[in-house]
């Protein structure tokens, strides 16, 4: 699948997989704009997206992500990282399956979400005990879903950011 030009990725996959850091590296090696999906929200709202969850519940968020990721994929030439959640609703999936972009699967594994998230205290859907059952129920739900509107996958699991990215980079640019 050659790289168009002024085409845009999107990088799905559940929380901790690194889209946000791998869609950095990602945007400086193919000189593409990084735009991340969450953060705009922030930054459009004013407000942390735990507080969006807290005020406006899941169903009011997702509201909010949908037109998000519609106006972003209107952009050209850009990386854009979604949120773990964004395949749970069937609006989003058919945004995600009938764009003419790259959408990239970044795999990963719940023991390496649990390593790289162990820190987190901003992400609603990880407050208080548990972890490990709610990430292997989370991945039990929407790994299939990633899997149904992916146009590509990579494991994201011991590679760093950047070696992530060169691997994507260098499928994405390679002749064919």
């Amino acid at each position: 699948m050659p790289l168009k030009k002024n085409a845009n990725i999107i990088l799905i996959g559940p929380m901790g997989a690194g889209k946000t850091t791998v869609g950095k590296q990602l945007a400086m090696r193919l000189g593409k704009t990084f735009c991340d999906v969450d953060q705009e929200l922030e930054k459009r709202t004013g407000v942390p997206v735990n507080l969006i969850f807290d005020i406006e519940k899941e169903a009011g968020f997702r509201l909010r992500e949908t037109a998000m990721l519609t106006e972003l994929l209107q952009r050209e030439n850009c990386i854009i990282a979604t949120g773990g959640g964004v395949v749970v609703t069937d609006e989003n999936r058919q945004l995600l399956a009938q764009t003419p972009h790259t959408v990239v699967y970044l795999k990963t594994a719940v023991k390496h979400q649990l390593k790289r998230l162990k820190r987190d205290k901003q992400r609603p859907l990880l407050q208080g005990a548990g972890r490990r059952e709610r990430l292997m129920k989370l991945a039990k739900e929407r790994n299939p879903l990633y899997e149904s509107v992916a146009d590509l996958s990579f494991a994201s699991g011991r590679n760093s950011a950047y070696g992530m990215a060169q691997k994507i980079a260098d499928y994405l640019t390679r002749d064919r």
